[in-house]
């Protein structure tokens, strides 16, 4: 998550004590109204938010990075996660890939990881999953306010970053993990939109925070600024696997709590037919 997005914290409204819910960031980016009404972002090529590189700052961002992942690697954290996914969420993966070798992985809206920790950790984590899941292949990563810094360093640990704004809107033409830890409901809204077919949504996994806390909010917070930012979100939940992660320490709480595997299993059109009517 970008630090700077705003959130906002549910105090009479928290299913969960220290949820908050991210608001979309205010953009001047231009929209069309697609025939259901819904603003959607065009496509923009994107450059970083600064043209140079500084290179005593790109070799201090290195080391950080690899104190990072050789923390989280070390951690029982990482541990509880690498079983959860050999276990509970294995048959899942591998229903997803079929009969492909690889699934991409995408990163939508890392934040800075020069100058905060929980995109660090969120990263070192995407790293870790490649070393160590021979099925995960190539990384892109996207976030608008990378800098020039912060996209070499990016390279330098084998990541790919994109050099078009998609606003989440990928279309899983063959299999896809969106790693999304903690991005805007607006965002993962996208996405789903993106992808609101039977031969798409069976090619995605997600990774990002809880379709079911967002789901518990809704209930709650009849009125809440983000109603208008889920509809996907919440028509999904009928056909998502959901798999909620342990933090196990509060060393990663900030980093990965309420974050949750979505893998999607509609079975017939009528159960996309709801948000498109």
């Amino acid at each position: 998550m970008a630090a700077s997005e705003k959130t906002l914290t549910i105090n009479n409204c928290a299913t969960s004590e220290g949820w908050t819910v991210v608001l979309p960031r205010r953009s001047r980016q231009r929209r069309k109204a697609t025939k259901s009404g819904v603003l959607e972002e065009k496509q923009e090529p994107w450059t970083p938010t600064d043209s140079l590189i500084d290179p005593s700052k790109e070799s201090t961002l290195v080391q950080k990075m690899e104190r990072c992942i050789n923390k989280i690697d070390k951690s029982e954290f990482y541990h509880t996660f690498r079983d959860q996914m050999q276990t509970s969420v294995a048959d899942y993966f591998n229903r997803v890939l079929g009969s492909e070798i690889k699934m991409q992985m995408v990163i939508y809206g890392i934040g800075s990881i020069e100058f905060y920790e929980p995109p660090r950790l969120q990263l070192s984590l995407a790293i870790l999953l490649r070393r160590d899941f021979s099925w995960i292949g190539n990384i892109e990563v996207f976030d608008p306010i990378l800098s020039a810094t912060e996209s070499r360093v990016l390279e330098t640990l084998g990541c790919s970053v994109m050099s078009v704004n998609e606003f989440g809107r990928r279309e899983a033409l063959k299999p896809t993990m969106f790693f999304m830890p903690h991005c805007e409901a607006e965002l993962y809204n996208n996405l789903l939109q993106a992808n609101w077919k039977l031969n798409l949504l069976k090619n995605m996994v997600l990774f990002g925070n809880s379709f079911e806390t967002y789901e518990q909010h809704v209930s709650l917070c009849k009125n809440s600024p983000i109603l208008n930012s889920m509809g996907h979100i919440l028509a999904a939940r009928g056909f998502t696997n959901e798999f909620r992660i342990q933090t196990v320490s509060d060393d990663y709480y900030n980093a990965f709590h309420d974050s949750s595997w979505h893998l999607f299993s509609p079975v017939l059109e009528t159960e996309l037919q709801f948000i498109n009517s």
